[in-house]
């Protein structure tokens, strides 16, 4: 009898823990770019999930009888923590990550069974968790980006400082909190227009919230992981089905509303390089084990996601929708994958020879 494995489905001679470390790899250059724009905090962000993140694991792992060691080195529970650590805010207090890779690798990973039979993306619920609970602090908390720290006298923090404010709640004598924070780029557009204080011309003369093709910052992020994503195609890490349709469906729609009324509508490039859209259409939505497994599931799997990045961001309550986006397909995936199922070759063969 042949029994059909849950995913993750990889190529042959690619394990599980390889492409986890690949993919870790190809995320630096975001990474790395993400804490130059906004500070040492992302790092400390990254250090914290990942010792929350293996703690968990472990213990769960000890409880459930499995052998740590083997399931610790697939990775898995690193790239979660990795991407935790990456999408919070970058001045996120210590127990905001605590809490959110609870959830992650505690709830929505090994309540389900360990990796490959979780129906939702753990991190993803972890941010949604987060957001949903503790909206203040995943909102207010983002450190003004470098590019604008001389027009609106900004502070910046040293790692130690990063450190001692996260772990300890303390900032330096001549440093408050307000001085350090803003609003994103799709905050301050979500806001703007969605109050009609400014139409995008009003905006875009405020010089806080456009760059050359996304939001100011941002947008340097977004090529970065961009990069990292085009590596991971053309190394055949993942297919290109989900994030191209993800964003061809994201500026299609951009473009498509922007056309009526422009005052209100920011351009397809500022949605495209904005946010978390390349790290979610390369990173997060491709996870072979959440997202749909067939070619035209994915298609669709991919659409849908950015169609609804879309929606939530011109209408709905969040200025950024990736998490909300992912976890609504991670519902539909299996719904996908069985009305998309390829034809069995060899199907009709014998229906052929009879005529």
């Amino acid at each position: 009898m042949f029994l059909a494995q849950s995913s993750p489905f990889l190529k042959p001679g690619l394990s599980v823990a390889k492409m986890m470390r690949a993919v870790i790899l190809l995320m630096i250059p975001g990474i790395v770019t993400a804490i130059y724009v906004f500070g040492y905090g992302i790092l400390v962000n990254i250090i914290l999930s990942i010792i929350f993140a293996l703690s968990f694991e472990t213990s769960i792992l000890y409880l459930r009888n499995r052998p740590i060691k083997t399931y610790l080195s697939d990775s898995s529970a690193l790239l979660t923590a990795i991407i935790i650590g990456v999408a919070l805010p970058p001045l996120a207090p210590w127990w905001l990550t605590f809490i959110g890779v609870l959830f992650a690798i505690v709830i929505a990973k090994q309540l389900y069974g360990g990796l490959g039979y979780n129906t939702f993306n753990p991190a993803m619920v972890a941010y949604a968790i987060l957001l949903i609970s503790f909206p203040a602090q995943m909102t207010t908390y983002w450190q003004t980006p470098t590019m604008l720290l001389s027009q609106v006298d900004g502070a910046t923090l040293s790692l130690l400082e990063s450190i001692n404010f996260q772990l300890f709640g303390q900032l330096p004598a001549n440093v408050s909190i307000d001085s350090l924070t803003s609003a994103s780029p799709l905050g301050i557009v979500r806001t703007a227009i969605s109050s009609g204080a400014a139409t995008i011309a009003e905006i875009d003369a405020q010089g806080n919230a456009f760059g050359m093709l996304g939001g100011i910052g941002t947008e340097w992020v977004n090529m970065a992981f961009l990069v990292g994503g085009l590596v991971m195609l053309r190394k055949g890490l993942i297919s290109w089905h989900i994030p191209v349709s993800l964003l061809a469906t994201l500026g299609f729609l951009s473009l498509l509303f922007g056309s009526f009324e422009l005052d209100s509508n920011p351009s397809p490039l500022f949605h495209l390089f904005s946010g978390a859209t390349m790290l979610g259409a390369f990173f997060i939505a491709t996870d072979p084990v959440t997202a749909s497994t067939t070619p035209k599931g994915r298609i669709f799997y991919g659409a849908g996601i950015g169609a609804l990045i879309y929606i939530i961001r011109t209408w709905g309550g969040y200025p950024d929708a990736i998490a909300f986006s992912v976890l609504i397909m991670n519902m539909c995936a299996p719904l996908l994958d069985y009305y998309t199922q390829p034809r069995v070759y060899g199907h009709g063969l014998d229906d052929h020879q009879e005529q």
